[in-house]
């Protein structure tokens, strides 16, 4: 059965078009209230970024969970996975995030964890969708919701992401550039690192509901490569607006992206007896990062894109690691969602544990030219449907064939077209990727 408003990240729009208003936020809280319910007792914890409309939407959810006879736990802003985190250890029925994760401003959305800080099962889902097609009712006076304020949060979840290192790790000696995005890291992650006796200059943490993930953070990695330059720094680190995705700058200002990162994570772990089967990937993971695998006798599958995915892979072989090239990366041997700190925490214990730094550890993954482009289409008919792009993928696809890739997509969150080709020879590969890319572009005008 297809869903009617949950995508492959939750619920996601631009502010004040439907369903990112404030009447379906009190629907919806009231449909995940009434839901939440029939599993007993109901406590959800509620938290956000740091976007203006953040505000507007908790207010609603908060009544319409209450109206649903819910009891309300609000945590402010706080990064995504530490709602999941949260979730499990107050033992609640659920934990709400909104967010539009790397989106600008004027988008928003709402992400679900359950109380096992794991995504929500299709069959809930699907009966909130239900529900949110029905009247609205308001449980009898006595059984109306309370809302209490979690004020040691932040401190929790400092704790938490501390504990994915060893006791008496010391990162003393590294200087570290980190880049907030504005966004729901600007007070935890700082505090983390200092914590861990790294020197940390912070970039991008002054939030002020409009500037998240503006020109900073893990999208726009400008600022952050020539602070790590001008600082003479050992790396940089960047995070999205929500705290999910992580990328890195080594200390010449070259950027690290998801893969590599997931590359000296796994490679730490198999290292060191504790990677437990293999790794999980997407089809955009670069080519090079399955053949370094390869070459450690690591096994290496491919998901659907997205971190929902990924994760369902994960439960399913019973693995640990898996990621995304967007720095997207799991680490089930410490938290049950995507972490952008704690990942990143554990590319540095990679590093302490080599001796070495980024700029050396990364070269043993060598990556293949990988151009994507992507193609913004009106709505109406997938251009992915169209015989053209069927034709012409096809034909790229035969050309390339046992030298790289050819995937077309539809992004799960935007109505972008994303081009990707990818394999040994850039300049052919570039050429293919603006041929596929122009011919979506037709058939969408």
């Amino acid at each position: 059965m297809s869903k009617k408003y949950f995508g492959t990240d939750g619920i996601r729009g631009r502010v004040g078009e439907y369903p990112i208003t404030p009447d379906f936020m009190l629907k919806l809280g009231w449909a995940a209230g009434m839901a939440f319910r029939k599993m007993g007792a109901c406590k959800v914890l509620v938290g956000k970024d740091t976007r203006i409309s953040g505000y507007m939407f908790e207010s609603a959810l908060e009544a319409g969970l209450t109206s649903a006879g819910a009891d309300v736990m609000l945590l402010g802003p706080m990064p995504t996975p530490a709602i999941a985190y949260l979730s499990r250890t107050f033992q609640a029925e659920a934990g709400i995030v909104i967010s539009a994760s790397h989106n600008p401003h004027d988008d928003n959305g709402i992400k679900f964890f359950s109380g096992k800080g794991t995504k929500l099962p299709d069959e809930l889902e699907l009966m909130i969708e239900e529900l949110l097609d029905t009247p609205m009712t308001v449980v009898e006076s006595s059984k109306i919701g309370k809302v209490s304020r979690i004020n040691d949060a932040s401190g929790r979840y400092i704790e938490f992401c501390k504990s994915s290192v060893p006791t008496g790790t010391s990162f003393s000696g590294l200087k570290i550039v980190i880049d907030c995005a504005h966004g729901a890291t600007y007070k935890v992650a700082p505090s983390v690192f200092r914590e861990l006796g790294a020197e940390v200059i912070v970039l991008s943490a002054q939030p002020n509901g409009l500037n998240i993930n503006e020109n900073c953070g893990s999208t726009h990695m400008g600022q952050l490569q020539a602070a790590v330059l001008a600082e003479h720094a050992d790396l940089g680190i960047a995070f999205d607006g929500d705290g999910d995705r992580v990328l890195m700058v080594d200390h010449t200002g070259a950027i690290v992206d998801g893969d590599e990162l997931l590359f000296i994570i796994a490679r730490d772990l198999h290292e060191r007896g504790k990677l437990q089967g293999g790794v999980v990937g997407t089809l955009m993971s670069n080519l090079g990062l399955e053949l370094a695998l390869a070459e450690l006798s690591i096994p290496f599958i491919r998901a659907n894109v997205g971190d929902r995915y990924v994760i369902a892979e994960l439960l399913e072989r019973n693995w640990l690691v898996g990621g995304e090239n967007s720095g997207h990366i799991v680490c089930f041997n410490h938290t049950t969602t995507g972490d952008a700190i704690i990942a990143a925490l554990q590319v540095l214990m990679a590093l302490k544990t080599r001796n070495e730094g980024l700029a050396q550890t990364r070269q043993a993954l060598r990556k293949c030219p990988q151009v994507l482009i992507n193609v913004r289409f009106g709505g109406g008919e997938s251009p992915l449907e169209h015989p053209a792009v069927k034709e012409a993928s096809a034909r790229v696809t035969q050309a390339m064939a046992g030298r790289g890739r050819v995937l077309l997509r539809k992004s799960g969150t935007e109505p972008l077209v994303r081009v990707m080709v990818e394999g040994e020879d850039e300049t052919q590969v570039r050429g293919y990727a603006e041929e596929l890319a122009k011919l979506v572009t037709e058939v969408s005008a």
